[in-house]
């Protein structure tokens, strides 16, 4: 398709959106875009275990004891300063290549003896894969029983932009990130996959709200809108890599990778349209052209832009007692910038400040434990368990 026709078609898509919010209250303004923020002080990092293979996740046991993924289809309890593998009973056909693999974990909150672990998990081949949702049980020494839960309903190709970050709500539903599918000139069907963010007729580019058995949650966030799927909750993203809540305010929110620069992080409200491809501050990797338009009625602005792009993954709301002047903050790991950013956020979660915790490794997920203590997992071949201390 000549590049005169592309533009148009897109600059009409962004028309339509912008038409159908007319009589919105306000136009949202646009968010600046930060590089690196001033270095943190008074911490330092503590190593808790290494050699765990290319870890991916980690959640913790009702006895406190953690568990993490590898991406390669194994899972590990942390024992002492390493990890002992734990067996998987009946692993569905995993597809562990460029970013797929055996990614997300958690435990369901309800669960005091033998719980029910949840992870999501790159399924299928080269040719035809997609982002599943399983669940086993953990007796102690195994995970036994593993199940399917969900699928997303198109299959792609190729190995990239899976998600897929799992958060247990209170009523103990959860969201499951999806990302795209991949970058242009990738498509699935006959779209580019990255259109399929902006269809409710794709899981794609979606976050979903599932209960703990995999099934939408009541008729769903778009009920009554044409061929919407009922398990989306939010759409318009385009590779959701981290997912976090406030137990105070409740609010939830999500780190997300842009192409060439413009990651973000949102908040995430149900029924919403996070703007990708329409609406973003990132660059096509092979044009470099601006993918959109930075503001579009009817999208959400990001609260926060980082150009260039830290390819952040994992994120923590931290509540701990450690450091009294870092509650209220989320904290997003980075594989590019192998760091971890603090977001400052006043109590109607507005960002105040950012502070950068040089790392020097990707990072690959931050979780705030159950002991009040941020922990950061290392993205490499045999990767560490790190812990954020006073200094």
């Amino acid at each position: 398709m000549p590049s005169i026709v592309r533009k148009f078609l897109s600059k009409k898509l962004v028309l339509a959106a912008a038409l159908a919010t007319v009589g919105a209250a306000a136009v949202a303004q646009e968010v600046t875009p930060v590089d690196k923020p001033p270095l943190a002080k008074g911490w330092k990092l503590e190593t808790v275990a290494t050699g765990a293979p290319q870890p991916w996740g980690m959640a913790w046991l009702p006895d406190g004891r953690m568990l993490v993924t590898g991406k390669q289809g194994t899972l590990h309890l942390l024992n002492g300063k390493s990890f002992q593998q734990i067996p998987l009973d009946g692993l569905p056909n995993l597809y562990a290549s460029g970013q797929g693999g055996l990614l997300d974990i958690a435990v369901h909150p309800a669960d005091k003896t033998n719980p029910r672990i949840y992870m999501t998990m790159a399924s299928g081949t080269d040719d035809e894969n997609r982002t599943v949702l399983v669940q086993g049980v953990f007796d102690g020494k195994r995970v036994t029983g593993i199940k399917q839960l969900f699928a997303v309903n198109l299959g792609k190709s190729g190995g990239q932009h899976f998600g897929s970050r799992i958060l247990f709500l209170p009523d103990n539903t959860l969201l499951m990130s999806i990302g795209d599918g991949g970058n242009t000139p990738q498509r699935i069907g006959n779209m580019l996959a990255r259109d399929h963010a902006q269809s409710l007729a794709s899981h794609t580019g979606k976050i979903l709200h599932l209960t703990d058995t995999g099934q939408p949650v009541g008729k769903g966030a778009f009920a009554g809108k044409d061929n919407a799927r009922p398990e989306i909750y939010s759409y318009g993203h385009r590779n959701v890599q981290g997912l976090a809540r406030d137990p105070k305010s409740g609010r939830v929110y999500a780190n997300e990778h842009g192409s060439r620069g413009g990651d973000e992080i949102n908040v995430i409200e149900a029924g919403k349209n996070y703007g990708w491809p329409l609406q973003s501050y990132t660059l096509d990797y092979g044009t470099r052209e601006p993918i959109g338009m930075k503001v579009v009625p009817g999208t959400v602005q990001p609260i926060v832009v980082w150009t260039p792009s830290p390819a952040p993954s994992g994120l923590a709301f931290y509540t701990g007692k450690a450091f009294p002047q870092w509650q209220g903050s989320l904290f997003s790991g980075s594989l590019a910038g192998q760091d971890v950013r603090r977001v400052q956020l006043d109590a109607q979660g507005k960002v105040t400040a950012q502070e950068l915790l040089p790392v020097g490794k990707r990072v690959r997920d931050v979780r705030q434990g159950p002991d009040g203590q941020l922990y950061v997992l290392t993205d490499e071949a045999k990767g560490s368990l790190l812990r954020i201390v006073p200094r």
